[in-house]
This record gives structure tokens, C-alpha cells and sequence, in this order.
């Protein structure tokens, strides 16, 4: 077993909030997908609008943001001179610093070189590609609007069009899906040499239509053993390839190129959301706005506020959230960090839980950190869930 090695890089932390931008709108909705969309495009317009209204609106940091992510939904829907109102709204409020990473989330299915070039000349300097497989029967399964063979050509795009920061994302642990075919999507990926791979399995969220499947009988989910085959080759193969796998489902060919706004969410870092169901954090306090885009444009045209609820987060929960978290990460959580937050060791608070863990080689505990093996990530909620039961009693 390898042994867990600090890293001069663990937990980077540049301190910066972070920007969410949620664009509502999808071609087709996959069977899979929780997230708020709609297919009505026609509202790209007065959306955006609203958008904009909101971003200009929105309380500046005291520090200016380093990350500004776009997401959704499928954000490559809008048209590349909308996204470019978008970034400069923001640059405009928040002051974005030369080098901040700009992301935009892309299906195949509604992009071409023409809009990619225009996307990169509008700021954008990260591209995350939702390839999600390669294979055309999984991929009319899942429901995605693109095809293979347009996965293939968009990832080409991207570079010719001058990106220097891909990422690819794929799915596994569909029903039926064996080792091997997963192995062929990994080499199909590689083949690409994307700077970033997101691996996620197949999730069934309450309320989708590919639940609904499931609960009728009609598809069998991958039983728990496939999964952590699935998920050990994955590390396996891309690990080999030169890719440091830094969180449970993302790798990166280098430490500069792991995703500096999704590791604002693994740290705790202060974020703000735009857009219908995006939410913000603070740091103890999380808010969301109404999750309905019509009512969310008709809110900003009439000068009223989006958002839809808040919560202040209590000791407890932002134990809970710090340790779930942080445990999907390599470097697991900062022992220090914990102790200064929340007035107790992490040794002595989880004594019992944390020499159970030990004994069953599920995690790694130094003077400094605490962090999943390769084995305990395969059972992350499993794990999470002890501690949540420590923490509760």
C-alpha cells in the first residue's frame, strides 16, 4: 500500500473567493441530471440581461475573486458574444486580476471551432468538455444531444481553436458497463492528452427520469464491487499516464492545472452565485436563489432581490461538511486547520472512529493530516457517514 506523503501543494489555497455563473438552459435534459435547466432557449436574451443586472449588483469582496466559473445547465448554448457581456460584467464588479481562471463548461453537441475561437477571444482560458463517453449507445442512454464521433471532433476544436487548459469529463458504472469498455473510454481520452479528467460514476438522483428507471425495474444499477473496480482502474490508468489525482473523481497532468474554483468549494473558501439555483457561501452562511429562470427574470427586470432562502450553517455542520469535503481530496483535512476552527483536536474528537479506520486501512492519519486511502475512497459515503454519526451523538 502506498504510503500518504505531504505534499508542498496540499490544500492549495490562494485565499480568493470565488465566482458561480449558472446558465439555465439545455438542449435536452439527460436522464441523469439534477441540476436546474430548462429547453427553452428563446429566453437566452432576457436572461442574460437579468443576469448582468444581478452580477453589477452584487456586493464586491474585500479581496478580488481568481476564479470565475460558468456552468449548468449547458453553457455553450449562449451564443459566445453573450458569454463575453457575462465576463465583462463581472471584470467590471469585481475587479478579476490578470490570470484568473475562467472556465466554461461545453457539450459537444452545441459547439463548433467558430464559437470555441470566439469563447477563447472572449477571455475564457478553461475549457471543461462534458464527453461523458465515446460510446454512441451510452451516450443515447444517458441522453446527451451529441454522438461520438462529435465528442471526438469538439476535443480537436478546442485546440484549434487555441486551448491550452482542457478537461475532459466521463462517466462510468452504467448499467451493463464492463471494466474493459471502460478502459477503451480512458484510452480514447488519453489520446487527446487533456490537461484535466473529471471521472464520475452514474448517480441516481431522487426525481430523474433514470430513477424513475431504476425503481421500476426497467435498468439495474452497477453493484458496489464494479464500482470500486471501476474506480480503481480509473486511478490506476491515469495515475500511470502522469495525472495527479488530487480529488476522488478529477486528475490533472500538473498541480497548476487542477481546478482552482472547485477546490474553493473542498476548502471552505467564501464563493457568490449567479443565476436562477445558484447559491452562495460566506463561510458559516449559504443562500440560493429561486430556481425557476421566468421568475428569476421577472425578479431582476422589477428591481427585487433572486434570492430564495438562506441558512446559517451551525458548529456541527460545518464539522460535517469540513470532514466530508475535505475527505475527497488527496490531502484530506488539515488537522490544524480543524483544531483552529472548531476548538479540538481531531484525534481526540473522533478517537475510536479514527483507530477503527486505522485498523481497517481506510484512511491515513499524520501529525499534520487525515486522508482516505485509495481504498476508503471507494467508500467515501460509507466513511463520511461514521463521522457524521460520531459528530450527531
Amino acid at each position: 500500500m502506498a504510503k500518504f506523503q505531504e505534499t508542498d501543494n496540499a490544500i492549495e489555497n490562494s485565499g480568493c473567493p470565488g465566482i458561480y455563473i449558472h446558465i439555465p438552459f439545455c438542449v435536452q435534459k439527460c436522464l441523469y441530471c439534477d441540476f436546474y435547466s430548462v429547453t427553452d432557449v428563446s429566453l437566452q436574451a432576457p436572461f442574460v440581461s437579468a443576469l448582468i443586472k444581478e452580477i453589477l449588483s452584487g456586493e464586491p469582496f474585500d479581496v478580488p475573486p481568481d476564479t470565475l466559473y460558468i456552468g449548468g445547465g449547458t453553457p455553450s448554448v449562449l451564443n459566445p458574444v453573450l458569454i463575453e457581456a457575462i465576463i465583462d460584467a463581472v471584470s467590471e464588479r469585481f475587479s478579476l486580476p490578470t490570470g484568473a481562471e475562467i472556465t466554461l463548461e461545453a457539450n459537444p453537441g452545441t459547439i463548433s471551432l467558430d464559437t470555441l475561437a470566439a469563447y477563447r477571444r472572449a477571455g475564457i482560458n478553461r475549457l471543461n468538455i462534458g464527453v461523458q463517453s465515446f460510446n454512441d449507445e451510452a451516450l443515447s442512454f444517458l441522453g446527451r444531444c451529441h454522438s461520438g464521433r462529435e465528442a471526438r471532433q469538439a476535443l480537436n476544436w478546442a485546440r484549434s481553436a487555441g486551448f491550452e487548459n482542457v478537461g475532459i469529463d466521463l462517466i462510468n458504472g452504467l448499467p451493463g458497463q464492463s471494466v474493459e469498455e471502460w478502459r477503451e473510454t480512458l484510452a480514447e481520452g488519453l489520446s487527446f492528452q487533456p490537461e484535466h479528467f473529471s471521472c464520475y460514476t452514474l448517480t441516481y438522483e431522487p426525481g430523474t427520469p433514470l430513477t424513475r428507471m431504476l425503481e421500476s425495474g426497467d435498468i439495474n444499477a452497477a453493484d458496489e464491487e464494479l464500482v470500486a473496480d471501476l474506480f480503481r482502474e480509473t486511478v490506476d490508468i491515469l495515475v500511470r499516464a502522469g495525472y495527479e489525482h488530487y480529488e476522488i473523481s478529477n486528475f490533472a497532468r500538473i498541480p497548476e492545472l487542477k481546478s482552482r474554483h472547485n477546490r474553493k468549494y473542498w476548502n471552505h473558501t467564501p464563493y457568490i452565485g449567479f443565476g436562477p439555483a445558484a447559491h452562495s457561501f460566506s463561510g458559516n452562511e449559504r443562500r440560493w436563489n429561486i430556481r425557476n429562470v421566468t421568475a428569476y427574470i421577472e425578479r431582476m427586470e422589477a428591481g427585487q432581490s433572486p434570492a430564495d432562502d438562506m441558512e446559517t450553517l451551525t458548529r456541527d455542520q460545518l464539522m460535517m461538511e469540513t470532514i466530508y469535503l475535505g475527505l475527497r481530496t488527496k490531502d484530506g483535512i488539515d488537522l490544524s486547520r480543524f483544531e483552529a476552527q472548531f476548538g479540538g483536536a481531531f484525534r481526540e474528537v473522533f478517537p475510536f472512529l479514527l483507530q477503527s479506520l486505522l485498523e481497517e486501512e481506510l484512511l491515513f492519519l499524520t501529525d499534520t493530516r487525515c486522508a482516505l486511502t485509495e481504498r476508503g475512497m471507494c467508500f467515501h459515503d460509507h466513511i463520511t457517514g461514521r463521522f457524521v454519526d460520531e459528530i450527531e451523538s
